[in-house]
């Protein structure tokens, strides 16, 4: 079954910039060579940390568990090679900047590993045991938010869940890792989709996939004719692959402000995620790597590759030949949602979608101007949110009004600050907005 004829609805908001993406859309995908050491952060994840469960000099295996989950809402982190435990640290070298707990591990070159359990008839397990499976294998979500797939899969019993959602879209810019994915290996995108309905109960899945893809729409759309899956094609628009958005776009449901997908019913899994679960159940492997783009004008030859988890930017840049410009800015995921890095030697996570490299003329370097209250960003917004506002409020540091305005509602996507006149740094504001409206929060909570 297929999803044409079918309708979309539209989102409020959005922008057309170009995608960027026909720098890596052909490169398919490559093993990378293999990393001398890697550093495995103890937090890839939203919630708590993973604690340590080996020390230095430990000998540990490929998929063996190095830190154990610190609650329910977190992931256990596992070794994505063989050799010895050098250092458990605080490295500086940190995705988000700041120093975080890693455990470095020498690459003894073996790759010995533990004994995967593999599982020929999976779809038998009831979902409990698939649950557990997921648990305990450190599935986070792989498009960036990396919040815990088993908790995500796992919505209290008074939420009935009846739309399933593959997460195909990939609009960020410059990426293409998620596409080579679906085109290279859209069985484990099918097989992990139909694990993820029986685990929710739902009969029917969606695949979404934006318009810019024609080749993964074939190519996925005649695999399913034969399953309760169809795919479905949308308009080719920034953000398109926004949980809330996408939800919008193909069901006409409005997730309320403060709410989760799954108070309208929905679940939402991005494709890798859903691959990942797929090489877990059937093959008992760990999530110990992904696929992750290179790209930016900067770079000699933009690749996609099958990354280790924990191998070094460093050496992605290196097989990519290196610089062919002077970067201007390195970054860890796409130009819209990602973190620009002021070191190299950061380690790949679960949730790095993207490695960019940008050039002197592709990054813009002037100062931001005063709110002209033009209301560009309030037509671009597609949380319905007024940026122009929200900005004005925290500039002066009235948090608690930019609560009221809504500002934990951001979802952080950039549209506001890509269509700005004044070249506004909104993003950066509505993150210390969102921060410093939650510390007020908690502190009248403490307080009562």
């Amino acid at each position: 079954m297929d999803g044409k004829g079918l309708e979309i609805y539209e989102f409020k908001g959005g922008v057309h910039p170009d995608d960027k993406k026909e720098l890596s859309k052909n490169s398919r995908i490559e093993t990378l060579e293999e990393p001398e050491f890697i550093r495995i952060p103890l937090s890839q994840h939203i919630g708590a940390p993973a604690k340590p469960v080996v020390k230095v000099g430990d000998y540990v295996l490929v998929g063996q568990m190095v830190g154990e989950a610190g609650g329910f809402v977190s992931a256990p982190v596992h070794s994505s090679v063989s050799g010895i435990v050098k250092k458990i640290d605080k490295f500086v070298a940190a995705p988000f900047g700041l120093p975080a707990p890693m455990i470095e591990i020498e690459n003894d070159g073996k790759y010995s590993s533990i004994d995967f359990v593999e599982r020929e008839n999976y779809l038998d397990l009831d979902s409990k045991e698939l649950l557990g499976i997921i648990q305990s294998s450190g599935i986070v979500g792989m498009g960036g938010a990396t919040f815990p797939t088993h908790v995500k899969l796992s919505p209290p019993p008074e939420f009935t869940i009846d739309t399933f959602i593959v997460n195909g879209v990939e609009c960020e810019l410059y990426l293409t890792a998620d596409y080579r994915l679906m085109l290279e290996m859209p069985e484990k995108i099918i097989e992990g989709s139909k694990i993820v309905m029986k685990i929710l109960g739902v009969e029917e899945g969606i695949i979404a996939i934006e318009g810019n893809k024609p080749d993964c729409i074939e190519k996925i759309s005649r695999m399913v004719e034969d399953e309760p899956i169809k795919v479905i094609e949308l308009p080719v628009k920034y953000p398109q692959g926004g949980e809330k958005q996408l939800i919008k776009a193909i069901t006409n449901r409005e997730v309320p402000s403060a709410g989760l997908p799954m108070h309208v019913g929905a679940v939402v899994q991005n494709a890798g995620t859903v691959a990942a679960i797929y090489d877990a159940v059937r093959f008992g492997i760990p999530l110990i790597e992904r696929i992750t783009t290179v790209s930016g004008e900067a770079i000699s030859k933009p690749k996609n590759f099958r990354v280790k988890i924990g191998t070094l930017a460093t050496e992605l840049i290196n097989q990519c030949d290196g610089f062919k410009k002077m970067a201007r800015k390195v970054i860890f995921g796409g130009p819209m949602t990602g973190f620009a890095q002021y070191k190299l030697d950061i380690p790949v996570t679960k949730g790095t979608s993207g490695i960019l490299a940008l050039p002197h003329d592709h990054v813009k370097s002037t100062d931001y101007e005063s709110c002209i209250k033009c209301g560009s960003c309030v037509r671009a917004c597609p949380a319905n949110l007024v940026p122009s506002e929200m900005s004005i409020l925290i500039e002066n540091r009235l948090f608690e009004e930019a609560d009221k305005h809504d500002v934990l509602d951001c979802i952080e996507c950039g549209c506001c600050s890509y269509i700005c006149p004044s070249h506004r740094p909104l993003v950066h504001m509505f993150k210390l907005g969102k921060a410093k409206a939650m510390e007020i929060r908690r502190a009248k909570q403490e307080k009562n």
